[in-house]
């Protein structure tokens, strides 16, 4: 369930579609003068691009000579496969437009960034040698430098002229369109088959492929196609992150988004919040100018742009991809609850699989119809695949690599993203010992790419009880039956029920069919690291020690303080190293005011549990062959159950 562009591309690609990587949002940018061009010749030519499922950035807003280049222009520019720029009468005057130009040739030089010229009414000779209109403008800048009496800007801005002028004469060189004497309707057509040609495949129509997913392509193809009409369908695609929520969701996307009136995707809708500032009006101009044809008057109000979009999804029939949402802030933003028009369908990935029906669009009366499809790991068969594909760019290890390939399957745990990951990075690695040596160093230190996607699960969560009780169960009660670690933990203060509830809805925690925890290892792993994170070389300060070689050191030794909430320690997991009886005094704990946790299985402990300070709380349970038993120690005293 991943996105395998980089090693196939569907027939008649060419190799400028082989060049688009995940930094590629748009197929075209089109940079143009809006006083000449924006209600006539530039609406057409975008709409066509559109009908034509060539993914199409338009800015709304023309800007004042003398103001600099809003950096989303430039990063439109710098993530759009090709540029087609409008040169019209007054494209010159405009130092926005020129900047453009500027920056859209470098993209053309350094990433071979496709770029068509049209000359709307204008001679390319004016262009190159700019005379005419564009002479009277290079005029008019030079007499803003030479009125500017700062020094360090009058030499800014004439370097900026240099640059312009260059560019206008270069642009001027290259192969381009000349509107003189043709009707726009033909001419326009002329465009975009050109662009569709030297595009190969636009993005829209470049299908990520993705192993082993056709079981939810069906589910979500079916669930877009059955035809509803009297109300509007929300389905909610969660589970961790790194699992393919985005893929699964941008293909289903590309497959049926021409079915529908309206259509956008908008994707990582939490980075972009947490990045930017206004990252959450950014996102909400982009779906309004998506699901609109009003030009949008530009305004920095998160709530007017709310009852806009509002506005506009109730009165046609849509389809909405709505990526990565994290909170109830974003998703009521861009949602809110007046209602969605009769056959709208919109998908939700999200890593919260209770937020969508906690969301003001489920206050009416009238609520829209919920489906949810929650995301699993691939079976082994399938994730050795997906990493032969990343590491060997074929379906079956090397010849030799098939059992380090199966430990490394193993590790991953049907993880789409981490296979991704780890394959690309032994790609080039020719050694087994190598890989060997990897596979051991991840068992200590998980992968921090892997890391940071799977923690950002844990660092929504909003209270400390659900933080620390996601650590205690990754350490002590994975596999444990869930009405028991309730019992043990409640004793320890920790709010449990409501807790597990928001770990599982957070994809962070399962209950097995037999009534056990469930925990992803990536997401146990990334568990204990962060606890291994608070003292990484001395175990001893921690507050949790799951590791038995580590927990028997600290016992034996007695470093063990108050920072201590919980140990385990199995000395069958020892007996190996060990080689040999070994008993520890229980003056071992005496230090640890702190513990709330003892697992001790095959551990003899010599002493009395009144050597321990007053004042303790404890619940120490210790297994041993077909019984449990849970003492808890309170002001010296001990009883069992």
């Amino acid at each position: 369930m991943v996105l395998l562009s980089e090693l196939q591309l569907l027939p008649g690609s060419s190799s400028s579609s082989s060049n688009h990587d995940h930094n590629h949002r748009y197929d075209v940018f089109l940079s143009f003068r809006a006083v000449d061009t924006r209600n006539s010749v530039i609406d057409h030519l975008y709409n066509a691009l559109v009908d034509a499922n060539i993914i199409t950035f338009l800015d709304d807003e023309d800007i004042e000579t003398g103001e600099p280049l809003k950096p989303e222009l430039e990063c439109a520019i710098k993530s759009s496969r090709a540029s087609i720029i409008v040169l019209s009468k007054n494209y010159a005057s405009s130092t926005w437009c020129l900047e453009e130009l500027v920056l859209i040739l470098e993209q053309n030089r350094n990433f071979n960034q496709i770029v068509i010229p049209i000359f709307y009414h204008v001679s390319p000779t004016d262009v190159r040698k700019q005379h005419g209109s564009f002479g009277e403008a290079m005029v008019q800048h030079k007499q803003m430098l030479e009125t500017e009496t700062n020094a360090e800007k009058r030499s800014e801005w004439g370097q900026k002229m240099e640059l312009w002028k260059r560019a206008l004469t270069q642009v001027a060189d290259l192969k381009g369109k000349d509107a003189k004497n043709r009707k726009e309707v033909g001419f326009i057509e002329e465009i975009v088959t050109d662009i569709n040609r030297r595009l190969g495949v636009p993005l829209s129509n470049t299908l990520p492929l993705l192993i082993w997913m056709d079981h939810y392509i069906h589910i979500i193809s079916s669930w877009l196609t059955d035809g509803s009409s009297h109300v509007a369908d929300i389905l909610t695609v969660a589970g961790m992150g790194g699992i393919g929520k985005t893929s699964l969701a941008k293909h289903v996307f590309r497959l049926h988004s021409s079915k529908f009136h309206k259509s956008s995707f908008i994707e990582g809708i939490n980075a972009r919040c947490n990045e930017h500032i206004n990252g959450l009006l950014d996102i909400q101009k982009q779906l309004h100018g998506d699901i609109s044809k009003k030009v949008s008057f530009q305004v920095n109000d998160v709530s007017v742009y709310t009852s806009k979009i509002e506005n506009a999804l109730a009165r046609k029939r849509m389809f909405l991809v709505l990526d990565d949402i994290h909170s109830l802030d974003q998703l009521d933003a861009l949602l809110r609850n007046k209602g969605l028009h009769p056959g709208s369908k919109i998908i939700i990935t999200t890593k919260d699989a209770s937020l969508t029906e906690r969301s003001t669009l489920f206050d009416p009366q009238v609520q829209p119809k919920h489906t949810k499809v929650l995301l699993y790991g691939l079976c082994e068969a399938e994730s050795l695949e997906l990493l032969c594909t990343h590491t060997f760019k074929s379906k079956k290890p090397k010849e030799g690599y098939k059992e380090v390939s199966e430990k490394l399957v193993k590790y991953c745990d049907g993880h789409p993203f981490a296979l991704e990951v780890l394959g690309k990075s032994l790609r080039k690695c020719e050694d087994i010992d190598e890989w060997e040596y990897y596979i051991e160093a991840l068992k200590k230190e998980p992968h921090s790419r892997i890391k940071k996607t799977l923690q950002m699960s844990f660092d929504s969560l909003s209270f400390d009880n659900d933080k620390d009780l996601f650590k205690h169960i990754a350490c002590f009660f994975v596999g444990i039956d869930k009405d028991l670690t309730e019992t043990i933990l409640n004793s320890c203060d920790i709010k449990t029920r409501p807790g597990i509830r928001n770990l599982t809805n957070k994809c962070l925690l399962s209950i097995g069919p037999d009534n056990k925890l469930m925990m992803h290892q990536l997401v146990q792993g990334m568990g204990r690291d962060l606890v291994r994170q608070e003292s990484p070389y001395k175990p001893w300060k921690r507050s949790r020690l799951w590791c038995h070689e580590e927990s028997f050191k600290v016992l034996k030794h007695q470093k063990g303080k108050r920072n201590l909430l919980g140990l385990a320690l199995d000395m069958r997991m020892l007996e190996k190293k060990l080689r040999g009886s070994f008993k520890l005094k229980k003056d071992s704990l005496r230090k640890m005011d702190n513990l709330m946790l003892l697992q001790l299985n095959y551990v003899q402990l010599n002493g009395c549990f009144r050597t321990f300070p007053e004042g303790i709380t404890m619940v120490v349970y210790a297994w041993v062959p077909f019984k449990v038993y849970t003492f808890r120690l309170t002001n010296g005293e001990s009883g069992c159950s």
